[in-house]
């Protein structure tokens, strides 16, 4: 899903943008702008994607019993 080619344009992961806060990119063309906005320019990097947290497992129903053959 990272190197997608038809990607939803994203400030937040656009060559030309350097994320300074979660919620604001600084742009070589635009400047300072939202996180989440896009504009004609937009040139995917995937490397400035972040993934997902992982989810935690979750142990509370587990047994000893659950883990033997």
């Amino acid at each position: 899903m990272l190197f997608n080619k038809k990607i939803e344009p994203c400030c937040s992961y656009c060559h030309s943008g350097v994320k300074i806060s979660p919620t604001e990119v600084a742009c070589i063309r635009r400047g300072i702008v939202s996180a989440s906005g896009s504009c004609g320019k937009f040139k995917y990097d995937p490397l400035r994607r972040e993934p997902p947290a992982p989810q935690s497992l979750k142990t509370d129903g587990l047994s000893d019993e659950d883990f033997k053959l």
